[in-house]
Parts: structure tokens; sequence; C-alpha cells
């Protein structure tokens, strides 16, 4: 059975019932995965059959830096979106969430906590919940939300062969329905004082390459030079703030991408040496950084009330790669959880398949940072501890916010 057969299987497989709880056949594991199969001890993990609560972190602050933390975005922020989708790029399932703090997964793409997570902590909020996991009551909503799902892209199609998905467009339009509740139950000022006080943060592109560019969908890659493409997807996400900034949003962190040809998968399926970074790929996405930082700039001359800020995640992360040992990570090319060279051929579907210490490893399965490198991103995003990755001067997102 070649790999097109079992892809074509296991969309077949979605679709039968694309809401239900996905399980892996057990031929197709024994297929991709025989040397695991050859431990009689092995077990694929499915996902259970409902998506779990998500938790808070401890004692919030009484009185926060900021309102609400509003997230958008794709896996890399994603925090149990896709539990409620039928799709393969689900997270609900160990050992997604082992390091978190409840050892559980959650939907986050992560051994632990994401990006936000980390910020949310910083400005004394609780974790935001995913939008398809609160209620819907104004309660649950006015401390933030979280609206990214993984495989989405600012391309509305990007990533739709994994299935479902909240593209970018549809996330805004969610975030505008959130606007419209807050209206109705606390009135036009005091949502827009709330709308215009809190924090917008948004990370979303990768998919972009992964599921668009790099897989040449619609021949997209004779239309496009790399330049041309990412000043499409600047623009494109340009269009987007400005309707945010129109519905009453000030305060905008738009991150960059990282070194996707660093990412394991690229790694194993360019047969790097030496785990040495794909540098096409690499180039493509600091250009893509460059045209989404002349893009804030733009904004912020064209806004007037804007505070717009662009953190490159790609400066962040090579510094990382680079200076590895100062950080403590002994492991930069291999990811903790995945299968084949690098451990990039699949995301992670078993906990057998996973390292034991994920802290001393960059990567976490063939896309993702492990919890560690999250950590030190947001210490960069928040106050350029170890780096600096923003770039707008003078910027004050708000007076109680001198570190963003």
């Amino acid at each position: 059975m070649d790999s097109s057969t079992i892809f074509l299987i296991l969309i077949s497989i979605l679709y039968l019932n694309p809401i239900s709880t996905l399980e892996y056949p057990q031929e197709i594991i024994n297929e991709l995965y025989p040397d695991l199969m050859d431990n009689p001890n092995a077990t694929i993990s499915t996902p259970p059959a409902k998506p779990p609560t998500l938790p808070f972190p401890p004692s919030p602050r009484s009185s926060p830096l900021a309102p609400a933390l509003f997230v958008i975005g794709d896996s890399s922020v994603d925090c149990g979106t896709n539990n409620f989708l039928g799709t393969f790029a689900r997270a609900d399932r160990p050992p997604y969430g082992r390091d978190f703090d409840t050892h559980q997964p959650t939907g986050r793409f992560c051994n632990g906590r994401i990006p936000v997570d980390y910020l949310a902590l910083r400005l004394g909020l609780p974790f935001v919940p995913s939008y398809l996991g609160q209620t819907g009551s104004v309660d649950d909503m006015i401390r933030g939300v979280n609206y990214a799902s993984a495989g989405a892209g600012i391309i509305f199609s990007s990533g739709s062969e994994l299935g479902q998905h909240i593209s970018l467009t549809q996330q805004i339009e969610q975030v505008m329905d959130t606007f419209q509740q807050f209206i109705l139950s606390m009135g036009e000022d005091a949502a827009y004082n709330l709308i215009s006080s809190s924090i917008f943060y948004i990370s979303i592109g990768s998919n972009d390459y992964i599921h668009y560019y790099l897989q040449n969908v619609s021949g997209v890659q004779s239309r496009y030079l790399p330049w041309s493409f990412n000043e499409f997807l600047a623009q494109t996400m340009k269009l987007e703030i400005k309707n945010l900034y129109n519905a009453n949003v000030r305060n905008v962190v738009v991150m960059g991408l990282a070194p996707l040809g660093c990412a394991p998968n690229y790694l194993w399926s360019y047969n790097s040496k030496n785990g040495e970074c794909v540098e096409m790929i690499n180039d493509m996405i600091m250009e893509f950084n460059f045209a989404m930082r002349f893009m804030v700039e733009e904004l912020n001359r064209e806004l007037l009330e804007a505070n717009v800020i662009f953190c490159d995640a790609f400066e962040g992360s090579m510094d990382i790669i680079k200076n590895h040992d100062r950080y403590g990570f002994n492991v930069t090319s291999d990811a903790c959880c995945g299968y084949g060279k690098y451990k990039g051929l699949v995301l992670c579907i078993s906990s057998d398949m996973a390292c034991k210490n994920a802290s001393n490893h960059i990567w976490w399965d063939q896309f993702h940072p492990t919890d560690a490198v999250n950590a030190i991103l947001s210490d960069n995003v928040w106050s350029g501890l170890h780096t600096s990755m923003k770039y707008k001067n003078d910027l004050k997102i708000s007076r109680k916010l001198k570190h963003i």
C-alpha cells in the first residue's frame, strides 16, 4: 500500500463522519510504523470521546495589565479549536499535553504551554478558552477568546486537505460575532472600551507554505514568485487587520514565521545532511517576515490610533538554534515525538514515539517547538529578554504594558 493510497483511505474515513472522534485503522498504522508494531507493549492512543475542558492557570491577577487577550492563528496557538472539528490536524491525544499544567492533552500542539499561555500569565489573565470550547456567554469570553485553528492559513483553502479548519477570514468573522455579543450584553461604550484596551495576538501564515505554496497547489509557483506570493499574503493580512481596526481594535501583536526550513519534516523530506536547515524554505520565510514587517509599518502610519507591532519569530528561533548550548538544548534537529529520520515523517500519534525529556529538544513534533522554546520566545515578545524580536519604535500598546 503506497502513501497516496493510505492518504485517500484516511480522508475517506474522515468524511464518512467528520465530526466523530478520529481513530487510525490498525492496517494503516502497521504500514506506516512497522518498527513500532514490533513492540508488543506499544499502543496507539486514540482521542477521548469528548474534548477535555480547558484549564486555567492558578490565581490570575485581580487587576490584570490588559482586560483581555484575543488570539487569531493556526496550530502555533490553537488551544483546542480543532478538537471540535473533523480533521487530522488534532492534538487531543497523548503525548500532547503531557507536560502541560494538567498533564492531559487539550488540543495544544505541544508537550506543554503554547506562547499565548505564557503571555496570558504575564498579563495576569487566565488561559483564554477556544471559541468553540466555551459556552458562548459573555462571562466566558470577557477575559479573552482563542479563535486559532490548526491547518488555517491566510489563504482560505490552505490546509483544506487535512479536513475542517477555521480560516483567517472565518476567525475574523467569529471575532465580530463576539463583539456583537459584548455590545448587546454591556452596551456599546463599555464594549468598545474593552475591545480597544485588549491585546490581539495574530500568529498565522505557516500553512500557506506547508499546505499551499510548497505543494504548488493549482500551479501557484508558476503564477507567483516567492516575493510576489509574500506580498499577496501581507496585503491580505493588512486588510484583515484594518477590519479589526474598524471594529475598534487598537493593540495588535503580529507574529512572523519561525524557520520552517529547520523543521524536522523538511529536514526529512529534503534529505538534509547533518540536520542542516533547508535554505530555500528559510529564504522564503525571511522574505515573508520582511513583507509583514513593512506592512505593519504601513498600518501604523495609516491608522492614527493603531498600536501594531511585528515580532520576528525567525530571528528569535534562529538565535535558539545557533546558541542551543546556552539555552540548554542538546537535540536541535530531531523532534521529540515522531517517526522516521529526524522524527519528521508524520505528527506524533503515540506516547511510545516520544522522547522521555522534551526540555532538551527544540522541536516537539514535525513542525512545532517544545514548551521550553515557547517560553523563551514569549520572553522575547514580552521584554526582549534573550533577543529582540519586536519592530516598532516607541511602541506602547498601553501605558501599563511598558514591556511590549
